[in-house]
């Protein structure tokens, strides 16, 4: 990168990178002896710039378990390493036709650490392989696998093992995928889930469980609730002190009027969604929408939280300005519908999530009270990509676009996060092709305020040179910010922020008038 503002001559920032198609950063795994400062370095089988490791753990003095990732992280290979001898084993090996997710994405409490059971015979493995994020017991030699949460639903994350019982907690909903609950059930694969978290307290719920399985600190809290916690036992979950019990403390937004629905589309697909109404909304008149997108694997905006419905960068009050906010859920978020619902859009970023919003955003305009000549569309970092992808690909729908921070050429980025959902780009560029929004640049017809930090070592400012030169090579006419040096987060150096705010709120103004018609 290029530092072009600090001293007198610009200056070269090395930053180590891999992007798309670019080898991984190699890496090896060895054991010390702190006696004498011997290094065994583990005989992995595998190209390390073609491989992954992820997770490794103790499996006893003398033994590293180890999780390998291929190229493509397909097929997770679960490898024993000697730490004397550094010879190795595969014991365990996964497949999946799209991606297998590694243990950070259901156990983010403490990502690097291997769950054993049953005093180290066993241990405790997520998997997708039937369709559903399963939690399963696997013996420690690999050779038999229980499932033990059976059924049509996912499970989000463990939330703890408690030995002395035999049984997991895990959040889960499998009827709403926009709230989570607390369950727990035996490790035996004969038992159902059974639900820890208060039935009658619709929404999100968190734990922070004690070591020992017998306390949690309990957070709830939905669309019009703001985040209350207490501290209960287990497995009862009944709060240790009435007085500052959840339901005690508990209290509801008077001036919230967010609608929670579903969609669904000409293409058969039903997408959840939330509409944020403006303060003293009349459904006989019509008002500008403005939609907040994200719509890629990493995550979802249509939670069921509070406060989630609010645009953090509008200077104001958008609901007292009249605007009608919407945030839409598609397909190829990490919602728990399913690995189906996760993983069809794999190789088809940007086309598959891009026209699920696009046909829901079509269809939730056929509401009376939706002014179709003032919609507009804003997200950040994925979300920006999304943002111009909706733009370019559906002008006849989304008037304006804010996007900020956006991967607007596939290719330009990381290798392990793109190559994941995306495939090789040998063995499918047309696919990134597609999926990138500077492939449609030259169908911009609306409004568009792109905006980047030129410091940016996350999505870097290639992102936004690239774009500018084709809009300007089809004579688009658009408004374009850079944020000297700043990162993905633009929010360093004075003013910044506020700046920020200021140019956001004053073109979404413009160019998507508040207010009823």
């Amino acid at each position: 990168m290029l530092n072009t503002t600090d001293s007198v001559y610009s200056k070269v920032i090395p930053v180590e990178y891999p992007k798309v198609g670019q080898p991984p950063s190699p890496v090896r795994i060895g054991v010390i002896d702190i006696n004498n400062d011997a290094i065994t370095w583990m005989n992995i089988e595998g190209d390390p710039q073609q491989h992954y490791l992820p997770i490794m753990e103790w499996a006893d003095a003398n033994t590293l378990v180890v999780q390998q990732l291929d190229r493509k992280q397909q097929t997770s290979n679960l490898i024993y390493c000697n730490a004397t001898t550094g010879s190795s084993r595969v014991f365990y090996t996964e497949h999946d036709n799209a991606w297998i997710d590694i243990k950070s994405r259901w156990n983010d409490d403490d990502p690097t650490k291997w769950d054993w059971v049953d005093d180290g015979k066993s241990f405790i493995w997520v998997s997708e392989k039937d369709g559903w994020r399963h939690l399963y017991k696997i013996s420690r030699d690999g050779t038999k696998e229980t499932l033990l949460t059976n059924g049509q639903y996912d499970i989000a994350t463990i939330k703890s093992i408690d030995g002395a019982t035999d049984e997991i907690y895990f959040t889960a909903s499998p009827e709403n995928a926009t709230q989570q609950y607390l369950y727990r059930i035996k490790m035996d694969g004969k038992s159902n889930a059974i639900l820890v978290s208060p039935a009658d307290l619709k929404g999100t719920h968190d734990y922070s469980i004690s070591p020992n399985g017998k306390f949690a600190e309990h957070s709830f809290t939905n669309y019009k609730t703001p985040e209350v916690k207490e501290w209960v036992s287990l497995p009862d979950s009944k709060p240790l002190e009435k007085s500052k019990s959840i339901a005690n403390k508990m209290r509801v937004d008077p001036n919230i009027n967010i609608e929670y629905t579903t969609i669904t589309t000409e293409d058969g697909v039903t997408v959840d969604a939330w509409i944020n109404k403006p303060t003293d909304f009349d459904p006989t008149k019509k008002y500008p929408v403005v939609f907040y997108v994200y719509g890629e694997p990493a995550a979802s905006t249509v939670e069921d939280r509070y406060g989630n419905q609010e645009n953090f960068l509008y200077e104001g009050d958008m609901s007292s300005d009249g605007y009608i906010q919407v945030g839409i859920d598609n397909r190829g978020t990490p919602s728990l519908k399913g690995a189906a619902w996760r993983k069809c859009i794999y190789k088809k970023d940007g086309i598959i999530n891009i026209r699920d919003m696009a046909m829901a955003t079509k269809k939730l305009l056929e509401r009376p009270y939706f002014d179709t000549s003032r919609v507009a569309v804003w997200g950040w970092s994925g979300g920006g990509s999304s943002t111009l992808n909706l733009l370019f690909q559906y002008p006849e729908i989304f008037k304006t676009g804010i996007a900020i921070a956006a991967v607007t050429n596939e290719l330009f980025y990381d290798n392990i996060y793109t190559e994941r959902y995306m495939g090789l780009p040998e063995d499918n560029m047309d696919d990134y092709i597609q999926g990138s929004p500077i492939t449609y640049a030259r169908n911009l017809q609306g409004n568009l305020l792109y905006i980047h930090g030129s410091g940016d070592d996350n999505v870097h400012f290639d992102n936004a040179e690239a774009l500018l030169n084709e809009l300007i090579k089809y004579n688009k006419q658009f408004q374009f910010m850079e944020y000297p040096n700043r990162t993905h987060n633009i929010s360093e150096g004075p003013g910044t922020v506020q700046h920020l705010v200021t140019l956001y709120t004053n073109y979404l103004r413009k160019n998507c008038p508040p207010g009823a018609r």
